[in-house]
């Protein structure tokens, strides 16, 4: 207990602390923003390279504003992936001194493997399931019953359609730290997720389908990872059983085996 009650202050003092750990991490934003705005076309330039890997040439935009907006989109969505470390170091500072010494010790490695998931699932978003997804939905060109069909995609549209499989990706590979802090929490067990197992496969398979295009080979390529990381979550959930049974003290591991 004294890790905790040494670190208690008043409601207003906490209230302080947040309003700063809140400005530090809006002062990043903004900084990372004026960075990703200048390189904004470069940025896109980037996010563009599978459209172009598809064979599609020529991109339009159909407003105005719709050219400045798109930049403004790209430099807050590079600006947001920046200054994540910067955001997650500000809300554990203020969250590490409520917690325990060893949930400190528990939660930390969950903090750090978060944006290395999140990279991976974009990674294998946009250098494969992207393009996978643009040959399959720009293959409609051609000969329509004697009418010719073009694509013409405009950059707001583009830039959506990356920003949702980036985030989709990103977000699903989250899951086994969702689990693993789910089952540190009490809220499930090992047994429960095992049980669970055949409708977390289906579920995986429903929300590919919602998340990709109609098309066999983008939904695999989604709903596979998810059930791999299914099972990474109850591997690493059963190591840190065991690791918690040792650590256990005799009392406790005698009631555990009552």
């Amino acid at each position: 207990m004294r890790d905790i009650d040494d670190s208690q202050a008043p409601l207003l003092d906490h209230l302080i602390e947040l309003r700063q750990r809140l400005i530090y991490s809006l002062i990043a934003i903004a900084i990372a923003f004026g960075a990703c705005f200048y390189f904004s076309e470069q940025i896109f330039a980037f996010l563009v390279q599978p459209l172009l890997a598809a064979g599609q040439k020529r991109i339009i935009f159909t407003q105005i504003f719709e050219g400045f907006f798109v930049q403004v989109k790209v430099a807050f969505f590079a600006a947001m992936m920046l200054s994540f470390p910067v955001i997650a170091n500000q809300l554990w500072q203020f969250v590490a001194p409520g917690l325990y010494r060893s949930e400190k010790r528990a939660l930390f490695p969950f903090l750090l493997a978060t944006p290395v998931l999140f990279l991976m699932g974009a990674a294998l978003a946009y250098y494969v399931t992207i393009p996978v997804a643009l040959h399959f939905l720009l293959g409609y060109q051609g000969n329509l019953g004697g009418v010719q069909q073009e694509a013409l995609p405009s950059v707001a549209n583009y830039l959506s359609f990356v920003m949702q499989f980036l985030f989709a990706f990103g977000l699903a590979f989250l899951l086994p730290v969702l689990l693993m802090l789910l089952e540190l929490a009490g809220i499930v067990t090992r047994t429960q997720l095992v049980s669970a197992r055949r409708y977390a496969i289906v579920a995986a398979f429903a929300l590919s389908a919602v998340l990709t295009p109609p098309d066999v080979w983008s939904q695999m390529l989604l709903a596979i990872p998810l059930v791999l990381l299914y099972e990474i979550a109850l591997i690493g959930i059963w190591f840190t059983e065991r690791k918690r049974a040792r650590n256990a003290p005799p009392e406790e591991e005698d009631e555990a085996k009552a």
